[in-house]
C-alpha cells in the first residue's frame, strides 16, 4: 500500500484553491472514474473545512508542536474513518485502497489524505511537515530531505526566495555606499599634511 500517494493527497488539498466545485474536481486524477461527478457543495464545503485543519497539522509540524499536530489528525481520523477494501481493475492489479465508496465523495477523499498524513507522521515524525518559507507562497509540503533541511515547497520558490535576498543585500550595501559617500566632510576629516 502506497501510504506517500495517500499523504500527498492531504498536500495537494491544503494546496488547493476551492472557490467551486470545478476547483475540487481538478483534486481528482482522471482514471477516478465516478468521483469527480458525484460531487455536490456538501462535498466542497467538507474539503474547506478539512483543509484549514490540515494546514493547521503542518504549521503545528513546522513550528515544532509535535502534540497539537498529532492531536489535530486525531479528531481528523475520528470524523473521516478509515474503511480499508480490495480494489482493481482486473485480476492481475489488486490492491489496497484505505477508503470505501461511503456516504459521500468528500469523506472517502479526506478519509485517505488524513490517513496518509497520520502514517507520515507516524513514519517520519510531524517536523517532516513543511510550509513554504517563500513569504509569497504558502503551500505546505512534505520534506523528504535526507536530512529533514528543505525549506520550500518547490525548486521555483527556492530560487524565488534566494534571488530576492540577493537583491535586497545588494541594495542594502548600494545604500550603504551611497549614505557614506552622501555624508559631509568637515575639516577634521580632511587629511592636511604635518610639517
Amino acid at each position: 500500500m502506497n501510504f506517500d500517494a495517500y499523504a500527498r493527497i492531504g498536500v495537494a488539498l491544503v494546496n488547493a484553491r476551492l472557490d467551486d466545485l470545478d476547483d475540487l474536481r481538478s483534486l481528482f486524477p482522471d482514471d477516478s472514474s465516478w468521483m469527480p461527478e458525484a460531487l455536490s457543495e456538501r462535498d466542497l464545503a467538507n474539503c474547506r473545512r478539512a483543509q484549514k485543519r490540515l494546514r493547521d497539522v503542518f504549521e503545528y509540524g513546522t513550528s515544532g508542536r509535535d502534540v497539537q499536530a498529532v492531536a489535530e489528525l486525531n479528531v481528523l481520523l475520528e470524523a473521516y474513518p478509515v474503511q480499508p477494501r480490495i480494489s482493481g481493475h482486473d485480476s492481475s492489479d489488486w490492491h489496497m485502497h484505505v477508503t470505501s465508496r461511503g456516504a459521500s465523495v468528500s469523506a472517502e477523499y479526506l478519509a485517505g489524505a488524513v490517513w496518509g498524513l497520520s502514517v507520515w507522521l507516524c513514519e517520519y515524525g510531524s517536523a517532516r511537515f513543511g510550509v513554504c518559507a517563500d513569504e509569497r507562497c504558502g503551500n505546505v509540503y512534505l520534506d523528504t530531505s535526507s536530512n529533514c533541511c528543505r525549506r520550500f515547497c518547490s525548486e521555483r520558490c527556492a530560487t524565488r526566495s534566494h534571488v530576492a535576498a540577493h537583491r535586497a543585500r545588494k541594495r542594502a550595501a548600494i545604500g550603504g555606499r551611497l549614505a557614506v559617500a552622501a555624508q559631509p566632510t568637515t575639516p577634521a576629516d580632511s587629511l592636511t599634511p604635518v610639517s
